[in-house]
């Protein structure tokens, strides 16, 4: 089998590719290298693995790439996500997550109607499109309408409904899936978990927006993997899977499980504890409250289900932040 990535030197598509390359599928990974994005993250393999520095708006390159490898599939990560960064300048994420989007079908369009071959498109989304829920309203299933409350959200929607368009109009073979918050080894620092881990090892405050109560369904990085690969070999075309954790947790409590693991790691006191830098700032505008995904869809029809707990997924992600930012000499960090 061979798969065409975009996006694959960011967070979740090089997971996917280096989980993908020991299954032995071959990957044509496609990438325009921003400031996200980190091509050292993945093991490469000569075999089955080249890579293509390359925005997905550039047709005529991706057109080339195409009819090169002649892919299987495509498993479509290539977006800008950071919500922060999209209140700052909207229009970078709707030109590369939506706009770079129907680029991607109209090559897709095109390519298939030039081989006619089996083929499938995976459209991986978030749970963000769905906007945000009170405590106690029921988890977001795929029949929940789109309320997106931030310009990353809405960019993301429109793509969504783009590539439901291009399955209902052009008889694509499009499979769309929406993911809760994603977790684990290789995440871009601006993100929380990375950001709360290095900003407690360097000493700094750890920023939680307003009074931290925000709650988010936490979803480890290798199982969201896992959940694409099986919605890409069994999925149904034209459908939409939902992929959460089962891990809701608010953001102060997430801060303070990490904070209380690098203590125990560090043998901190209540004194010098890592919880005395939570700092709470002014919270962002169009703040989501809550997101919680439904993943019985996924979980029936294709027998998915997540691999790791909370517990397990945050004390690997720590542990590896701790090797990569050199950390492992603790006994140097008491205070």
């Amino acid at each position: 089998m061979k798969l065409l990535v975009t996006g694959g030197c960011g967070f979740i598509g090089s997971n996917f590719i280096n989980i993908s390359i020991k299954k032995g599928i071959k990957i044509i990974n496609i990438d325009k290298l921003t400031y996200a994005s980190n091509i050292y993250k993945i093991k490469k393999n000569k075999k089955n693995y080249i890579f293509y520095k390359c925005d997905i708006l550039n047709k005529k390159k991706l057109n080339q790439i195409f009819l090169k490898h002649n892919p299987d599939g495509v498993i479509h990560f290539a977006a800008e996500s950071h919500v922060d960064r999209s209140i700052e300048n909207p229009e970078i994420f709707f030109q590369s997550n939506t706009i770079g989007t129907v680029r991607l079908l109209e090559i897709v369009k095109e390519y298939l109607y030039k081989r006619k071959k089996k083929f499938k498109f995976v459209h991986v989304s978030t749970d963000e499109v769905y906007g945000s829920l009170n405590t106690i309203e029921k988890s977001f299933t795929e029949k929940n309408k789109f309320f997106p409350n931030s310009p990353y959200a809405a960019s993301k929607a429109a793509s969504d409904l783009i590539v439901r368009a291009y399955f209902k109009t052009f008889n694509l073979p499009v499979i769309t899936t929406n993911c809760s918050n994603n977790y684990g080894k290789g995440q871009y620092f601006e993100k929380l978990i990375p950001l709360i881990i290095s900003n407690a090892l360097k000493g700094k405050k750890l920023p939680i927006y307003g009074n931290g109560l925000q709650i988010r369904d936490w979803l480890y990085v290798d199982d969201h993997c896992d959940a694409i690969l099986k919605i890409f070999k069994k999925g149904i075309i034209g459908e939409t899977y939902n992929i959460g954790g089962d891990n809701e947790i608010k953001n102060i409590y997430l801060v303070r499980k990490i904070c209380r693991y690098l203590d125990d790691k560090f043998n901190r006191t209540k004194k010098n504890s890592f919880l005395n830098l939570i700092e709470f700032v002014k919270d962002r505008p169009g703040h989501d409250f809550r997101y919680s995904i439904n993943s019985k869809k996924l979980k029936k029809e294709l027998g998915w289900k997540p691999m790791n707990t909370f517990d397990k997924g945050i004390k690997l992600t720590i542990d590896w932040y701790l090797e990569q930012l050199k950390f492992k000499n603790y006994e140097k960090f008491k205070q």
